[in-house]
């Protein structure tokens, strides 16, 4: 059984974000409560992996009673991402965030799904489950971008469709095995579908997931290709999206079990999936 709605608004152990605008047009220094990843070790070359410098300078920001977490230009290659309270995320101009690849052996990578046992048998695994992520609980602005690389979009496909993408585009980008490596063989459901696309732990599946959160703000920078679900929000309150813009595999956002949400002012391209998506889970 799922929870009454009511009870979907309470901070049940993800982040409540309450996001300071003001903090975003800071000066990087920790006086003024921006903190800068790379004043925490991140170096922003698309080769190191930077998860372990991300969430120290999320750590002093909550220590200093919330801030700015800063990405100046670069490149920053990471898994899950853990927000807190009273912090936000800024993308800096010619800055990007890229969702690193869990090498096959899975000694790394993201987090591993929470359980929820009752959810997987009624929806899609990536709606039940919000810590594989890259980033969950979160507030953001840009004008910076997400890439989703290391992200799978869910059964029987590869996290990036290679072969589907101009052909101007394709550089860089390796041609899809028959299978994910880590996918499972049969649905997690014994339903069959709606309850399929379970991955292993260490996989991740979604750009950014919201549950019970409060007062978020996204705006303003670009997520390309997102994964399953490139933003996933479950049981948030007072949450505003505008100006995003979306390419992605899987869906673009889902809303579900929300309340005083507006989309506004955002281009999503989401040729196989759903672009906007209304649910009540």
């Amino acid at each position: 059984m799922y929870p009454k709605r009511s009870h979907l608004f309470r901070p049940a152990g993800l982040a409540v974000i309450l996001l300071s605008l003001a903090g975003a047009a800071a000066s990087a220094n920790e006086s003024s409560h921006t903190f800068d990843v790379r004043d925490f070790g991140a170096k922003g070359d698309g080769r190191i992996l930077d998860t372990d410098a991300i969430n120290r300078a999320i750590n002093a920001a909550e220590a200093a009673g919330g801030g700015t977490v800063e990405f100046p230009a670069g490149t920053y290659l990471s898994f899950s991402i853990h927000m807190k309270s009273n912090i936000g995320l800024h993308l800096g101009p010619g800055s990007t965030i890229v969702a690193a690849e869990p090498p096959p052996d899975l000694s790394t990578g993201y987090d591993a799904p929470e359980p929820n046992t009752a959810a997987d048998h009624y929806v899609d695994f990536a709606h039940a489950h919000w810590h594989n992520s890259l980033i969950w609980g979160v507030a953001i602005t840009g004008p910076g971008r997400i890439f989703g690389r290391g992200l799978s979009r869910g059964r029987g496909s590869e996290p990036i469709i290679r072969d589907q993408l101009p052909e101007e585009r394709r550089a860089g980008i390796p041609a899809p095995r028959a299978t994910h490596p880590f996918q499972h063989p049969s649905d997690s459901s014994p339903f069959g579908y709606p309850g399929n696309g379970m991955l292993d732990a260490g996989v991740g599946n979604k750009a950014i997931s919201l549950k019970d959160c409060r007062n978020v703000i996204m705006r303003d920078f670009t997520i390309y290709h997102g994964g399953h679900l490139a933003i996933l929000g479950t049981g948030v309150d007072n949450w505003t999206v505008d100006n995003l813009k979306i390419d992605t595999n899987r869906d673009g956002i889902d809303v579900d079990c929300c309340q005083n949400v507006r989309v506004s002012n955002c281009t999503i391209n989401s040729p196989l999936d759903d672009a906007i998506c209304l649910k009540s889970s």
